[in-house]
């Protein structure tokens, strides 16, 4: 049988009115709008926790994120909060047959520390389920402010190094 398509928004800030399609909504949200009304909606949500790190991290594990010591909002300089041999949702349907992406906010650490952006970057979102990744490493205030595709920096220029200090 045909598998359906599953979109998971997990944005944070966004409220349940925002979207355009809530009557209410002074918002122009198209895009998101045929997805709600040309798919089926899931209205009962509920999140883990108010921050973002605790909360993808349940979303993604299935794991209460207190549970581990390490799931609060991470620096930016974190390593990868969930184990590459845990099963995660996106482990899970690609097993069933689906491809799999993450597009956006990660903010669960990446690699085991001591990052070097120059260079293919692991763990990543790759190895922990999804099949592709284009990533913010952690929110929009943090450093280096850059897309991360399948673990490499977009558009890295060799003559230009990335040079990162948290100190």
């Amino acid at each position: 049988p045909e598998r359906p398509n599953i979109i998971i928004i997990n944005a944070d800030d966004l409220g349940y009115g925002d979207p355009g399609y809530i009557s209410t909504s002074k918002l122009k949200t198209p895009y998101i709008d045929n997805l709600a009304n040309t798919g089926m909606r899931f209205t009962r949500g509920y999140c883990s926790s108010a921050t973002s790190t605790p909360s993808r991290y349940a979303l993604l594990t299935g794991s209460y994120p207190w549970r581990n010591d390490r799931a609060h909002i991470l620096p930016a300089d974190a390593p990868m909060l969930i184990d590459s041999a845990m099963e995660t949702l996106p482990s899970m349907l690609r097993k069933a047959g689906y491809h799999t992406g993450v597009i956006g906010k990660w903010h669960l650490g990446l690699g085991n520390g001591n990052l070097d952006w120059n260079k293919k970057i692991s763990p990543s979102p790759n190895e922990v389920g999804f099949d592709y990744s284009f990533i913010m490493a952690a929110t929009n205030d943090r450093v280096p402010s850059v897309y991360v595709e399948n673990g490499l920096v977009l558009n890295l220029d060799p003559n230009d190094p990335l040079e990162v200090s948290y100190k």
